[in-house]
């Protein structure tokens, strides 16, 4: 049987992947981040065509990643905003941005970097035990778990 998506899938991961996965919705929530509302703006910014950038953000309203609000200038138009789930994405964005600065540039290579309201570099992203110890993958492991309430 060919799988056709992951919406279903037992996996987090796998989920996630599903509805938020592709390159350019990633880049779409990136450039969110920075401060991006308009269509205009995030076809000039990712050059990207327009019915495929439609598409990627009519799915990302439609996953409650981004919502649609009236224009900040208060004009006619309209602009993608945030939501809070949009929001909850910050730190995957900053761990694919921290592994790409690690492994994709050479030393000294320029690049774009992350930093706090005061212009300082933002630390190393790291997960942490529920008593505050760093984690690394061999520190933890999936455990299956059946239907529950949240």
């Amino acid at each position: 049987m060919k799988r056709t998506g992951f919406a279903k899938a037992d996996c987090p991961v796998a989920r996630a992947l599903d509805a938020i996965g592709d390159w350019w919705s990633l880049l779409i929530v990136r450039d969110a981040f920075d401060g991006l509302r308009r269509f205009g703006d995030f076809q000039k910014n990712l050059g990207i065509a327009r019915g495929m950038l439609s598409a990627r953000l009519h799915k990302l309203v439609e996953l409650d990643v981004l919502e649609l609000v009236p224009a900040s200038d208060g004009s006619a138009y309209q602009e993608y905003a945030l939501t809070k789930k949009g929001r909850d994405l910050f730190p995957v964005v900053v761990s694919l941005r921290q592994w790409g600065e690690a492994h994709l540039y050479a030393r000294g290579e320029a690049h774009s970097d992350l930093v706090d309201q005061a212009g300082q570099p933002v630390g190393q992203l790291m997960l942490p035990s529920r008593a505050g110890r760093p984690l690394t993958w061999s520190d933890t492991r999936v455990r299956k778990v059946g239907a529950r309430n949240r």
